[in-house]
């Protein structure tokens, strides 16, 4: 299977992740659960294939200076995803988190209408916290697409 069409297969099977691993099959995070596709096992030479689908010259470079790199990936008709290359046991190992075209509004996430009234507070800090791919960053994107079509200011994020 190669890289696009294990990219296909996170937005069909709409997956939050893809995992990729030498010696064990890929596996898709569907709702909160693991599943391994079916296949054989990943070598080393896949993986690296894999790796080398997504980055650009540059990014193979820092990824060799530093262990790990992270990146933004677009494919035209797909969709974009958030990507983590790293080496594990000498081998590189990926963990790929889909990521939506268009942001959701507070209301389509079911949030409670109180964050609406903190988005629009000139003033404090709001912390938005629980564990992976419980929504944190697509919260966040919901309230700052609120705050961008409530008036203009100068949002920052960390």
């Amino acid at each position: 299977m190669d890289t696009k069409e294990l990219l296909k297969l996170v937005v069909e099977r709409k997956a939050s992740d893809l995992h990729i691993t030498v010696g064990v099959p890929p596996v898709l995070r569907i709702n909160g659960y693991l599943e391994k596709l079916e296949g054989e096992p990943f070598t080393p030479g896949q993986t690296e294939e894999i790796v080398r689908d997504l980055l650009t010259s540059e990014q193979l470079k820092k990824l060799e200076q530093n262990g790990d790199i992270d990146l933004s990936y677009s494919v035209a008709g797909l969709g974009r995803f958030r990507i983590n290359v790293y080496k594990q046991r000498g081998s590189y190992s990926l963990a790929i988190r889909s990521v939506a075209l268009r942001i959701p509004t507070i209301e389509e996430l079911g949030l409670p209408p109180i964050l609406k009234d903190l988005a629009l507070k000139t003033r404090g800090l709001i912390l938005v916290t629980g564990p992976t791919g419980s929504g944190k960053s697509t919260t966040l994107a919901a309230m700052v697409d609120w705050i961008n079509s409530k008036r203009t200011c100068h949002i920052l994020t960390l």
